[in-house]
């Protein structure tokens, strides 16, 4: 999320652009692999033929060298993803991070503020997003397949992609095992205007995500109304407060963006991941959450979270 604040004005003429619900083309056939491009070692590229996108999506795996059986970490992206490979491994080191690790660590190309959902309509901007259909129902079974996943997966992602690891966790119960969240709002009431403006900020009509603000879609998709399916998994939050902490004193381009606008947003994630916390507690969910008292919405605390999160996830997927 790049705003916590939402413009009417913004909304208004987004609900005059709203266009009516599309159903994806009948295709007749599964998703399928197109091809798959050797990186390196550790690192593939998969490229997908996905009867519901309508498309070709390409999804780069961290993997291990060697062969044998392992679970799946599917790692989602923030608003605006890498063009040719996720900001995961762009901006932290998460390629070498998972080198020595037995697990897949797969990472969906492309998404850029579609939340990794199903849209109700297509949208002039972004075209089809049915990321929820492709990431659940189409691409697991070619993760396993190919890259000798045994059925045993966890999600995680940071801001938007931590928000929809949550939601497709409590909509996907059996899915998953585990489900992270780096700096991630898991409410949609709490970060509705947010969700709303990130859309539009981008160029997107966010009524065509789940429709307008009224829409029951909103709470269909709200993992805090739905916490209750999250019992029995293994769970990760990570925040900041938005002030000015180690990742500050790195001289980077990034720095004026990291404090001025990360900062605020980081400060209203932190409200928002205690509301949840809370939420967890009154239903006697257990989850580790790491508040620390400084960070900003940035990716220098999203590496430490990966780094602080594993352990906990590796465990509850046996990696």
């Amino acid at each position: 999320m790049r705003r916590r604040v939402v413009s009417a004005a913004v909304l208004a003429v987004a609900a005059g652009l709203l266009s009516p619900a599309l159903a994806p083309p009948a295709t007749g056939h599964a998703a399928s692999v197109i091809r798959v491009d050797d990186l390196n070692a550790n690192r593939s590229a998969m490229f997908i033929d996905s009867p519901a996108m309508g498309r070709t999506i390409q999804v780069q795996v961290l993997h291990p060298a060697g062969g044998g059986s392992r679970s799946s970490f599917y790692l989602l992206d923030g608003l605006d993803p890498g063009a040719t490979q996720s900001t995961w491994t762009n901006a932290t080191d998460a390629e070498p991070f998972f080198r020595d690790k037995n697990v897949n660590v797969v990472l969906p190309m492309g998404g850029q503020a579609s939340y990794y959902t199903d849209w109700i309509a297509d949208d002039p901007r972004f075209g089809r997003y049915k990321w929820e259909t492709f990431l659940t129902e189409e691409l697991p079974p070619l993760i396993d397949d190919y890259f000798s996943g045994n059925g045993v997966n966890a999600i995680g992602g940071l801001s938007m992609g931590g928000n929809a690891a949550f939601t497709l966790a409590v909509r996907h119960p059996d899915l998953y095992r585990a489900v992270a969240g780096y700096s991630a709002c898991p409410d949609t009431t709490i970060a509705q205007g947010a969700t709303m403006f990130s859309i539009a900020n981008r160029g997107g009509n966010p009524f065509n995500m789940w429709g307008g603000p009224t829409s029951p879609a909103w709470a269909e998709h709200n993992p805090a109304l739905m916490a209750d399916r999250l019992r029995g998994k293994t769970i990760y939050l990570s925040t900041g407060t938005g002030l000015p902490g180690p990742h500050e004193l790195e001289i980077k381009p990034q720095l004026p963006e990291n404090i001025f606008f990360g900062g605020p947003i980081e400060f209203g994630v932190n409200a928002c991941v205690d509301t949840f916390a809370q939420r967890l507690r009154d239903l006697n969910i257990p989850a580790r959450v790491d508040y620390s008292p400084v960070g900003t919405h940035s990716w220098s605390y999203w590496q430490d979270g990966l780094h602080d999160s594993w352990p906990t996830i590796a465990g509850a997927i046996g990696a």
